[in-house]
């Protein structure tokens, strides 16, 4: 789109599955110029999956053969060129391929070199596959997160491929490039899910070491322990989401739900009495339904907020308001996040296809010879 506060910045991604794409999605997002390379193969074999895949939004395609030297050559000649290069394999695997943080440093010793793993680039666990369940599972967070009596529960895949692995790769990458701005070197930035996924407990860490904070899961705070900080269902089957903590929130909380005159309820610190508490507020909130409960409480101070579906949140008032959820490329898709008020940020929401724009990326980055590679397959045009 040529616009927000990285626009004149190029990243390169290696294409691959989950974290490393959402990565170079922000980043397309923020406005860097993002080059996906693809698999030439997919362009071979007629594949078109991906038009709903809107990682891959706001970016640029050029399917190359990585396995030919003519491929791993154009590779290292895009990297001339470009800021940052993103990868997701297993470590050893872009070294195998003659793409590796040596070669493309040698070729441009600016470049900040993005690696995102699961385990990390090193340690017992590194060359072994694995997904979000098992990082997140390993770092003590999956533990934590679930009912008392009950078992873990796994919070999809938002909080290590995405959180703990996305957001901490493109985090290390623009730190990387402000410092490469003073120094003139660049480096390598090595993303795992587990390193990211147990920063991302500090806080709770902190509680832990301060005896606040109880290693099982559901007797605590913010983990479904306290009945203020709690989902319950409506009369129609749907939930009202509560936190209300702090003091005067939950005193907002009680003369909205209509117990604030109620006696025989429990102090809100009173953890003996927190299951007597939590049937009370179930009680109440079966009397009306969601939207009639909406209602009563939005907006106000109480904290209390409808759980709404992935279809409803992207009609809700409130993110309508915003265009939390603008429809681009004939879909609804969330908007570019965060704001900024001198370079706004856009997309156009429309996913690349392997090896669409490969053409137009040879020409736009100064290739003379770009009929003779497609013709000897080192890159392929869809």
């Amino acid at each position: 789109m040529g616009k927000g506060p990285l626009s004149g910045v190029r990243v390169i991604e290696l294409a691959g599955i989950g974290p490393g794409p959402f990565a170079a999605m922000l980043l397309a997002d923020l406005g860097a110029d993002v080059i996906r390379v693809d698999r030439a193969s997919a362009v071979r074999d007629g594949e078109t999956a991906g038009g709903t895949d809107f990682t891959n939004r706001g970016k640029r395609s050029i399917a190359v053969d990585l396995k030919s030297e003519g491929g791993r050559e154009v590779v290292l000649r895009l990297v001339e060129k470009s800021d940052v290069l993103i990868e997701g394999f297993r470590p050893g695997v872009t070294e195998r391929l003659g793409i590796g943080p040596d070669n493309c440093l040698a070729r441009n010793p600016r470049l900040v070199y993005g690696r995102m793993t699961g385990w990390g680039q090193e340690g017992p666990l590194s060359h072994t596959a694995g997904h979000d369940v098992g990082y997140i599972a390993i770092t003590g967070a999956l533990h934590a997160i679930g009912r008392a009596g009950g078992p873990p529960q796994v919070p999809m895949n938002l909080l290590g491929d995405f959180a703990g692995g996305s957001m901490y790769l493109v985090t290390g990458v623009l730190a990387a490039l402000l410092e490469t701005r003073a120094s003139g070197r660049g480096q390598v930035v090595d993303a795992a899910i587990v390193d990211g996924t147990a920063h991302l407990s500090t806080f709770i860490h902190g509680f832990l070491a301060g005896g606040i904070w109880e290693d099982r899961r559901g007797v605590n705070m913010l983990d479904t322990g306290a009945p203020w900080y709690d989902v319950y269902e409506t009369s129609d089957g749907r939930h009202m989401a509560v936190g209300a903590i702090e003091p005067q929130f939950y005193a907002e909380f009680l003369r909205r739900l209509g117990l604030d005159g109620d006696d025989d309820l429990p102090a809100q610190y009173d953890r003996e009495r927190w299951p007597a508490m939590r049937e009370r507020f179930a009680a109440a909130f079966r009397t009306k339904t969601r939207d009639e409960w909406t209602e009563a409480f939005v907006p106000s101070d109480a904290c209390v907020a409808p759980v709404l579906s992935l279809a409803e949140a992207a009609e809700h008032p409130y993110n309508t308001s915003r265009e939390v959820f603008p429809e681009l490329a004939g879909h609804r898709q969330p908007a570019p996040a965060p704001r900024f008020s001198r370079t706004p940020t856009g997309t156009d929401g429309v996913p690349v296809l392997p090896g669409g724009q490969t053409r137009a990326v040879l020409d736009d980055l100064g290739f003379d010879d770009a009929e003779a590679l497609l013709k000897e397959g080192a890159v392929a045009q869809a």
